[in-house]
């Protein structure tokens, strides 16, 4: 077995936030990804210390910006065409709440509708 590197930080949870190609292009007719929002309400409560955020470039599944995803001990959660500042007030209230309990917070039901899989397998059972 090796022995891997174990870091000293260790956030609860990461949320990363695609502003690639497509998300938040409104140049190109999506919807704006309030990155400086987050990341002064990030900065301001220090909420990277329970949630890390991350602003990536381009995830991948164009199809569906804007892409977040929601990386727990618990696995990968994908979600896509987020839109207005009530979804991303969510995120915000869902790191808070992680940020205060010391726990991975649910979620609210809200997202359900945007949560996608980014890596499905074929019907055949093959990955694709």
């Amino acid at each position: 077995m090796i022995d891997l590197p174990v870091t000293n930080r260790r956030p609860l949870a990461q949320l990363v936030v695609c502003q690639g190609c497509c998300c938040g292009r409104t140049d190109r007719g999506r919807p704006e990804v309030p990155v400086g929002r987050l990341k002064d309400v990030w900065k301001g409560e220090k909420l990277n210390r329970s949630v890390q955020l991350t602003v990536s470039g381009c995830l991948g599944p164009c199809d569906l910006a804007n892409v977040a995803l929601v990386i727990t001990p618990g696995g990968n959660n994908w979600f896509g065409g987020l839109a207005g500042d009530a979804v991303y007030e969510a995120l915000i209230a869902w790191a808070r709440e992680c940020h205060h309990t010391g726990r991975v917070a649910p979620l609210s039901a809200g997202f359900d509708g945007l949560r996608f899989e980014r890596f499905g397998a074929s019907e055949e059972g093959e990955v694709g």
